[in-house]
């Protein structure tokens, strides 16, 4: 069970500067990551890698396998790639980061079973949205089948590490020198664990689980009044399980850029947190699952390719893309909201489709 963290207020204020000068840092490494990264490209390749921050490509967002604006590692050299890496990693944690490029050879994968041209591991763009640097605004996105991370960069801070998505076809592999690979496997045994304590039939909200996340790749995620079993009556247990849950995709991201987010989570109120279930509960059948709080968003979806194949994402609903109205604002500049480390938790330890999409996507 992940520690849980039990901060009195004396502690915040002396932590404050602290958990400041780690968002700094995260900052400070993704301008270097992406300064050096784009030194390191071609004439030809930078005009494919950097665009305006205000153009509309840079919320032209998906996860199906399809052309995308920036620079494929297909046409990076070696050295150029450790660079791509190290940008992307810049933004992820140390299991975000596996899982993310985990996702990618799942493509490989695919490639060998369907010999489709479309199955292209190395088909995952990287793109610069505007001139990395301490103060204005700028952001990059690393965006391939089945992976989106966009990341936005306002006056030297981080202000939004969302819609982050991550899928996973197969879920499980089912044969081959990689039988059993399991990249999402944890989102799966959470969150059936949660629903299989939830004897509440307030959980179920519909007996069929929809074809894909339901907010699918929109520009704002709208999806309504949450449904499910609040957190506010959950047992002692289901709501460490529900927190548990939460931090794991919480903490696919860098560990400070978590703990911001589960900390402005804690500061609007844990009890409003619903979590609904959608479809079979015996592994194997399709189902879904969504975490909805007053200012996030989590879906998971499992229903394609005979329940093995898995989409889930995070969304900010006040601050995808870096957010674009005064609330928005206030949370990424406020030191109040953003430093605080509250009892959301400690990082844990780890134990396709409604649109255009056809279903082996």
């Amino acid at each position: 069970m992940p520690v849980r963290y039990r901060i009195g207020v004396a502690f915040l204020a002396l932590a404050a500067g602290a958990f400041a000068q780690q968002t700094d840092r995260a900052a400070r490494e993704m301008v270097s990551g992406a300064t050096h990264f784009l030194s390191a490209l071609t004439d030809e390749q930078l005009s494919l890698a950097k665009l305006p921050f205000a153009g509309e490509e840079r919320t032209n967002w998906h996860y199906i396998p399809r052309d995308r604006k920036g620079v494929p590692y297909k046409v990076m050299t070696p050295a150029q790639r450790k660079l791509a890496d190290s940008l992307l990693a810049s933004g992820l944690s140390h299991g975000g980061m596996r899982k993310a490029l985990e996702i990618m050879y799942l493509d490989q994968i695919l490639f060998e079973r369907e010999r489709r041209d479309i199955r292209d591991p190395e088909a995952y763009y990287f793109t610069v949205f505007g001139e990395p640097s301490a103060s204005g605004t700028w952001g990059f996105r690393v965006e391939g089948h089945h992976l989106s991370l966009n990341f936005s960069l306002r006056d030297g801070e981080v202000a939004s590490s969302s819609p982050a998505f991550m899928g996973a076809n197969p879920a499980i592999v089912p044969e081959g020198s990689h039988k059993g690979m399991r990249v999402l496997a944890e989102e799966e045994v959470l969150g059936r664990a949660l629903h299989d304590t939830l004897a509440d039939r307030r959980v179920l909200i519909d007996v069929e689980a929809p074809r894909d996340i339901v907010t699918e790749a929109s520009r704002r995620a709208e999806i309504g009044e949450p449904k499910g079993v609040a957190y506010a009556d959950m047992t002692p247990e289901q709501k460490e399980a529900m927190l548990q849950l939460i931090r794991l995709y919480a903490y696919r991201m860098r560990p400070d850029l978590a703990e911001r987010e589960l900390s402005r989570i804690a500061d609007r109120g844990l009890d409003a947190i619903h979590f609904a279930w959608a479809g079979g509960a015996e592994p194997g059948e399709p189902h879904y699952y969504r975490i909805h709080g007053p200012t996030f968003l989590v879906e998971y979806d499992n229903t394609q390719n005979d329940a093995n194949h898995i989409h889930t994402v995070w969304r900010d609903l006040e601050g995808d893309f870096g957010g674009v109205d005064p609330l928005t604002d206030h949370y990424a500049r406020s030191p109040h909201h953003r430093h605080l480390h509250v009892s959301v938790g400690a990082e844990p330890s780890t134990p396709d489709d409604r649109h255009t999409e056809p279903t082996r996507r």
